[in-house]
């Protein structure tokens, strides 16, 4: 886990002692030599070393892009059948898209990988990306911005349930295919790799390796931790939620450290907006002397409403542009990127914004205890069956776990949950916030306190990164979510965590 070259045989051995364990380990092995290698060391290591407790099993998905990729499949199970290690082949079932391909794939890829380890009981998953595939992605990320990249991350969480780690990730493909052929095991070359229709494979041709790559990788990595750190301090100081839907930072956050405040911002960004990612450096730019400046009003950028004001400058969703969501008996799934919502109710349900809508949506979201047992619930509620407010904290957006709130329709801008903001702020929050409905009508109580929701930060929650862990962590808290899921290690680099 350490961004220093080391040969391959070392790299395992300390990603091992670096494990909690016991541990069971998921293997994501495609058959080529990256992923053989990984197979095959992990199987030596192991078996070297019973004293750590750590088991193998192992996965394989077939996208059925291409003629051969089953029968491959087949020769991957067979390896691990030799080797004593459980083994399962994952097929990307339906039609695949007729562009972006590569992305489509990587998120089946994942989403499979998942299912498997869940199966196997597994702990972590593990993938063969090698300093090869670092230098590659650099090099690509290179051509793109100036900024010094964090490049391929060394672990990632997926959709808050396991960490994908690469132990490889500073060892050479080179090295890896000397081990290889030393132990006399073969591998398999996908065709798709000396295709030079992707940028991969073009950036592959053309590098040369760069002995440096470390020291600068580490550096950025250093460098994107401490700005997460800073970023969760800057929350607990500076930030608050109304409401679950609109966001406010106090005048004193807009006169912090320049660095602190884009790297929140644009996550902030990308949270109230529902995109996986952040804005483009053009578009934080504009937002960054937006909010350092001292002419009051209002900007837009990825979706989201910048209103700055003389008590700090408020983030919500701008209403347009929010598809519904449909969801039938049983279903679950993400609504404009900011709820997810599981439908446990007997009927099809819609899911929609409420601007425009005659509906008061139900704004409290209930907390998660932090073992994620009790999720929050949320429906549409008229002004029959609402509360006067609730006495939870409002700079959290929590509500009493029990009670549903109610606001009265003149209060429904600047009072209830809404009092002492701004009436505008509130009002595109009020537009912005989910409405559920069956048949056209609004669901009845009983009905929606069987629909679950859950905040849903898309820059965070499908793909996480250690390095935004500590802030996204802390903007979980604030949420009132559940915790993500802490890193399997005890130590990285040598230090405890």
């Amino acid at each position: 886990m350490s961004p220093e070259a080391a040969s391959p045989q070392l790299a395992i051995l300390q990603f091992l002692t670096s494990l909690q364990s016991p541990a069971r380990i998921l293997i994501a092995i495609s058959g080529g030599s990256d992923s053989t290698g990984l197979l095959l060391l992990l199987d030596e290591a192991v078996k070297a070393a019973p004293h750590l407790k750590i088991s193998l099993c192992a996965a394989t998905v077939d996208h059925a892009l291409r003629a051969g990729s089953a029968d491959e499949a087949r020769k991957v199970a067979a390896l691990c059948a030799s080797l004593g290690i459980p083994h399962t082949i994952l097929i990307w079932q339906g039609d695949k898209p007729k562009t972006g391909i590569m992305a489509a794939a990587r998120e089946a890829r994942y989403g499979l990988l998942a299912a498997a380890a869940e199966s196997f009981e597994a702990d972590l998953i593990v993938t063969g990306h090698t300093l090869d595939d670092q230098r590659e992605t650099l090099a690509m990320r290179g051509m793109r911005t100036e900024q010094v990249s964090t490049g391929i991350a060394d672990a990632v969480l997926f959709d808050r349930r396991f960490w994908t780690l690469r132990p490889l990730l500073f060892s050479t493909r080179a090295d890896i295919r000397a081990f290889l052929k030393e132990q006399g095991v073969p591998w398999i070359d996908d065709p798709s790799n000396e295709d030079i229709k992707y940028e991969r494979v073009r950036m592959r041709r053309q590098l040369s390796a760069d002995a440096g790559v470390e020291k600068d990788i580490g550096a950025a990595w250093e460098e994107r931790l401490v700005l997460s750190s800073r970023g969760a301090e800057w929350l607990d100081r500076h930030f608050r939620l109304h409401g679950g839907l609109l966001g406010q930072v106090m005048p004193d956050g807009l006169r912090q450290d320049r660095l602190v405040l884009d790297y929140v911002l644009a996550r902030l960004a990308a949270v109230f907006g529902g995109h996986p990612f952040v804005p483009g450096r053009a578009q934080m730019e504009r937002v960054l002397v937006f909010a350092a400046g001292s002419q009051l009003g209002r900007m837009t950028a990825g979706g989201v409403v910048f209103d700055l004001r003389r008590d700090g400058l408020y983030l919500v969703r701008e209403s347009r542009g929010i598809l519904p969501l449909v969801l039938q008996p049983g279903e679950a799934g993400v609504w404009d990127g900011r709820f997810e919502f599981e439908n446990r109710s007997g009927a099809t349900i819609r899911i929609e914004a409420q601007a425009g809508q005659s509906l008061i949506p139900f704004l409290g979201f209930h907390p998660r205890d932090v073992t994620g047992i009790q999720p929050p619930r949320v429906g549409a509620v008229n002004d029959s069956t609402m509360r006067e407010e609730s006495p939870a904290p409002k700079d959290l957006g929590a509500l009493d776990s029990c009670d549903i709130p109610r606001m009265k329709p003149e209060d429904r801008d600047e009072g209830g949950l809404g009092r002492g903001l701004p009436k505008g702020a509130w009002k595109r929050a009020i537009a912005s916030a989910p409405v559920l409905s069956a048949e056209g009508n609004l669901l009845s109580e009983e009905s929606a306190r069987m629909v679950e929701l859950t905040p849903y930060f898309a820059p965070f929650d499908r793909f996480l990164t250690r390095f935004d862990f500590i802030f996204a962590n802390r903007l979980s808290a604030v949420f009132a979510t559940a915790p993500y899921a802490r890193l399997p290690l005890r130590s990285i680099d040598g230090k405890t965590i």
